[in-house]
């Protein structure tokens, strides 16, 4: 096993916060495993790479040794995370919680090792609260401290509605570090505050408290804003290995050892020596974006398929081919009034633009070719036998073959 300081310098890698860094030392030093914790509300079926930040954290723990519970918050789901919420979140049902968490869970074990992770799921304790129980719990919190959180004060302050179910989230949330003990909780920088109440909330129970650490959002694509499907900048856990390969290739520069401390599977030790030659210019970017990528779909596929999806990589965007495999799409090739199909319409229909709107945006920039030949501006009418059967490319990474319906 490593020394204390060893593995706090890997675990230390990529995080924001460890609440109190000599707190987590010192139990490292105790040379026995350690609990980490994460919890997790199943609020949504899909999983992408900015999900899998606090995961990826978590396999570190136990490449180190060290034990992971894994909580699927069904219980605290019921009431919806406020973090970062000017408004109060829709409650889901049970059965969209059920299903959401299942898939979760199937994602999440391309992570973690299934044998030091203990899976449990707050509805078990959480649900059997009786009235007696819950008012014990509640007497340790604070209507003050409660409003300390910055989203439940600025919805306070600007007189928009709190519902009071939701000041039970935090305690709920702290109250799962108690029933299973952690000795370190991990989340995102908007989650501090929630962990630091399970800290607060084990130390009055008279528990040894634990360690609040916390890991930054993981920018998307676009190297602006935080990796999410509605911003369309996003690598799912799921996609396949060229698109992901695609999509890592996309990222900016600057964004490339962030990436590494985040969503790789590369040894700190080695990341820390990538990040020093990238800075001495003695590593050109490309080939280290190129190793950032294939690490990242090996570690979610195998090696053949991030040799595969570099392959293909190569033959689209340096030989400017198009890929073997392409979806087809079936078509309503139905001429309008002009006797032409309207194309912004079948982009979005076939997956390759968000909206209308942005396919048009598409076309007039230049980015929709059909067999390679690119589309002019305003030109969002087109003959039904120049589609049938054509291969349709909206930028560098989407295509699509049209058949008709």
């Amino acid at each position: 096993m490593l020394s204390p300081n060893e593995q706090l310098h890997i675990i230390a890698s990529g995080t924001a916060q460890i609440v109190p860094q000599e707190a987590l030392l010192k139990k490292l030093e105790r040379e026995t495993p350690l609990n980490i914790k994460l919890g997790v509300d199943p609020t949504a079926p899909d999983i992408h790479l900015g999900h899998a930040v606090p995961l990826r954290k978590l396999r570190q723990f136990q490449d180190l040794g060290h034990q992971v519970t894994l909580i699927i918050g069904d219980g605290t789901a019921l009431i919806g995370d406020p973090s970062g919420r000017n408004s109060t979140r829709p409650q889901l049902t049970r059965e969209q919680i059920e299903a959401n968490a299942q898939t979760y869970v199937d994602q999440a074990f391309k992570v973690l090792d299934p044998e030091k992770t203990t899976l449990r799921y707050n509805s078990e304790w959480i649900l059997d609260l009786d009235m007696e129980g819950l008012l014990k719990l509640l007497a340790n919190f604070t209507v003050a401290r409660i409003l300390e959180r910055d989203d439940f004060h600025d919805r306070y302050a600007n007189n928009r509605s709190i519902s009071l179910h939701e000041f039970l989230y935090p305690v709920m949330q702290a109250y799962d570090s108690v029933v299973i003990k952690a000795d370190v909780e991990l989340g995102g920088t908007d989650q501090l505050f929630n962990l630091l109440a399970g800290r607060e909330l084990m130390e009055k129970m008279g528990m040894e408290p634990q360690v609040c650490l916390t890991l930054p959002l993981l920018e998307g694509t676009d190297g602006v804003k935080k990796m999410s499907k509605s911003y369309g900048n996003y690598i799912g856990l799921t996609d396949e290995p060229a698109d992901m390969f695609g999509k890592v290739m996309s990222i900016p520069d600057e964004l490339m050892v962030k990436y590494f401390r985040l969503a790789s599977t590369v040894p700190v030790e080695e990341i820390d020596r990538i990040e020093q030659k990238l800075a001495a210019d003695e590593l050109h970017p490309n080939k280290v974006k190129r190793a950032l990528a294939a690490n990242i779909v090996a570690a979610y596929y195998d090696e053949a398929a991030a040799v595969a999806a570099e392959e293909q990589f190569d033959r689209v965007f340096k030989q400017h081919d198009i890929p073997e495999d392409i979806a087809e799409f079936a078509a309503d090739l139905t001429p309008n009034d002009e006797g032409k199909v309207y194309v912004a319409k079948l982009l979005h229909e076939a997956g390759l633009a968000p909206s209308i709107g942005e396919a048009r945006r598409l076309i007039d920039g230049g980015g929709v070719k059909i067999d390679g030949q690119p589309l002019a501006p305003k030109a969002y009418n087109v003959e039904p036998s120049a589609l049938e059967g054509a291969v349709v490319q909206v930028g560098k990474r989407k295509f699509a073959r049209i058949v008709r319906r």
